[in-house]
């Protein structure tokens, strides 16, 4: 059994536990999480352990990054049982704040963005996500002060729009991207998976399959728009209802006709049942 995990759950704590680190020095490295933690999130633990030699965790559920017709309520939440799976995966510490310790009364600053946040993928859909994303990160940024942060790929946009803001904030942390971890059948592992009927766990690899068969068509010069119509006529028949499914450049996210040697992202979003799914692919 592993040895058990430190919980901070103020940023007081947290930062005593990683002043005594900085002083011995060690690297410390962040993987931000909403916590529902499964194989995926211990594929960016290991991929923080290839950049620092300590791993710390933050899982919180950031209200500010729900609508109010989202899952925010019942978004799944097993605290012990995470930091079980942390302390199993070699992890040094977590930090579980509440939400009073995130937003304190008279919280009033937000983030404004441009560029990847405003690529009409995720934030056509999503008009107040990655505001919210933005500023509980630029706070676990100063909160923790990391030399690195890993993110996955799964959430390609975020991943670009966290980039930015590091950027363009000035922040020290280097910001990670970790591969998309998938099930045997190719489902990109997610919380919210919990969500699928049996029904619809069977069909829900569709959508992934549907972006191979895509970016395959677009490789032996099958035009990008029939492509991707193709990718969205299967998908809606895999039962899911369809948000996108887009073509674009792999780092501004801009929208794309054709393809001539620039780095190009599928992208695709949809609901089977009452489960929404993402994912994307690398052309």
């Amino acid at each position: 059994m592993a040895a058990p995990v430190p919980i901070a759950h103020d940023v007081s704590n947290l930062r005593a536990h990683l002043t005594s680190w900085r002083r011995a020095g060690e690297i410390i490295v962040l993987v931000p999480t909403m916590g529902a933690l499964h194989a995926g999130h211990m594929s960016l633990v290991q991929a923080g352990k290839s950049h620092g030699t300590k791993i710390v965790m933050s899982i919180f559920v950031n209200p500010t990054q729900f609508a109010p017709t989202e899952d925010l309520s019942t978004y799944p939440r097993s605290l012990e049982a995470d930091v079980a799976k942390f302390a199993e995966a070699g992890g040094d510490l977590v930090f579980a704040p509440s939400v009073e310790a995130m937003y304190p009364q008279g919280f009033a600053t937000t983030i404004s963005l441009a560029g990847p946040a405003t690529a009409g993928l995720e934030d056509k859909v999503r008009p107040e996500h990655f505001a919210g994303v933005a500023t509980v990160v630029a706070k676990l940024f100063n909160q923790c002060r990391p030399d690195a942060a890993v993110f996955g790929e799964k959430d390609y946009q975020q991943l670009k729009v966290l980039t930015t803001l590091a950027r363009d904030l000035d922040f020290e942390t280097q910001v990670i991207a970790a591969p998309i971890a998938r099930d045997h059948d190719g489902l990109a592992l997610s919380s919210r998976n919990v969500y699928l009927s049996a029904e619809e766990r069977l069909h829900a690899p569709a959508l992934y399959r549907a972006l191979i068969k895509c970016a395959e068509a677009i490789k032996t010069g099958q035009p990008v728009e029939a492509a991707l119509e193709e990718a969205r006529i299967a998908i809606a028949a895999a039962g899911f209802a369809i948000d996108y499914v887009e073509a674009r450049h792999a780092e501004t996210l801009a929208p794309l006709d054709q393809v001539s040697g620039e780095p190009v992202r599928l992208l695709a979003a949809a609901r089977i049942g009452k489960t929404r799914l993402i994912d994307n692919l690398a052309l």
